[in-house]
């Protein structure tokens, strides 16, 4: 049996080792990818330090973790059309069936028989090769302008991103817009809702961040460390005339950047909520109910982006208003995974760590 380099989880928050692993094999509608770039997402951390079970996300051990995948199609299944061997693709980690009713309404990242690549055997994106099920609708082929780097980002930061701001928030020219904590998808959301003609505050509680903010399109930063939700949301508004934003994201997750956000709104105001929780809150926070009420505010979900929103979202890179691989910290090997996972409790990732090296 052919066997690959793959990084596998074997127990929750025990170091994972680089293994040979067998080669998955593909059935008549998967395709085999050769993986050239991956990306190392800080919802992959949270996988291996076993958060989510309070919304039932169960890992069937031992697993290869990963989900940012950018690669050529190496092999296709005899029922595949339309995908020839050689193809450069990106997967987004909503990989749908297609024939469900979420996915014939063009909501693929809700799909009712969703799989996601670090939660099925022989998909992560931390190895050599991944099987893509259903590969004609989860493989993205590239344009030649998006790098493979640039791809990496698609499967997870970036799409979610664009499905936050462009589509679930619905952020227009002009409007102002916040963003809470500057990580992966943070980054992205501020570039992206910049990109779209908004004015972005970014909030995070680190200095250098909030510097890479602005050079990537934040108009104005505020930091964070030592002040409570409601003092932001006081500060916020003092840089928007008294009033707040139009839109908040929180790109992050938890009981204090959620309130940061909401504090932050304007009369009227929709909230996007991208981050997810952690052990700290496992999944529920308190949320000031009348406050809402009483200035008509919007909490809205967003998870990844479907397959059918992707052609924008290529658009919007070819054109050169969005660049993900200016958001690249480092290009690391397979054996660099669980030194990158090791400085995200803190958050001491500053950018994308991009898998390139899979000797």
């Amino acid at each position: 049996m052919k066997t690959m380099r793959a990084v596998q989880i074997e127990k929750v928050l025990k170091p994972m080792k680089v293994r040979d692993i067998p080669i998955p094999e593909i059935g008549d509608n998967d395709a085999l990818i050769r993986l050239t770039a991956s990306g190392i997402c800080r919802t992959d951390w949270h996988l291996w330090n076993g958060d989510w079970t309070w919304i039932d996300v169960k890992l069937d051990l031992p697993l290869v973790l990963g989900h940012e995948i950018c690669g050529v199609v190496d092999e296709i299944g005899s029922a595949v059309q339309g995908l020839p061997v050689g193809t450069r693709v990106c997967v987004p980690f909503n990989m749908a069936c297609g024939h469900c009713p979420y996915c014939l309404r063009g909501l693929q990242n809700v799909c009712d028989n969703y799989e996601w690549p670090m939660l099925t055997r022989g998909s992560g994106g931390f190895a050599q090769y991944v099987r893509v099920p259903n590969a004609r609708l989860n493989c993205v082929p590239l344009p030649k302008e998006v790098s493979d780097i640039d791809a990496s980002a698609l499967g997870c930061r970036y799409m979610t991103a664009y499905r936050a701001v462009a589509t679930r928030a619905d952020v227009r020219a002009g409007e102002t817009v916040v963003v809470t904590g500057i990580g992966g998808v943070g980054r992205s959301c501020v570039e992206i809702a910049a990109a779209l003609g908004a004015q972005v505050i970014a909030i995070d509680t680190k200095v250098e961040v909030l510097e890479a903010a602005k050079k990537i399109g934040a108009s104005e930063v505020l930091l964070s460390g030592g002040l409570t939700p409601k003092q932001i949301g006081e500060r916020v508004k003092a840089l928007t005339g008294g009033v707040g934003v139009d839109v908040g994201l929180d790109a992050v997750g938890g009981h204090d950047a959620t309130l940061m956000t909401l504090h932050s709104l304007a009369k009227g105001g929709r909230m996007v909520q991208v981050g997810l929780t952690t052990q700290d809150d496992k999944g529920e926070i308190k949320v000031p109910i009348d406050l809402m009420v009483a200035k008509e505010l919007s909490i809205i979900g967003s998870l990844g982006n479907p397959q059918a929103n992707y052609p924008d979202l290529l658009r919007l890179i070819s054109s050169g208003k969005v660049d993900p691989s200016r958001h690249l910290e480092a290009e690391v090997r397979l054996e660099d995974v669980q030194g990158v996972f090791d400085r995200m409790p803190k958050f001491g990732t500053n950018g994308f760590s991009i898998i390139t090296n899979f000797n």
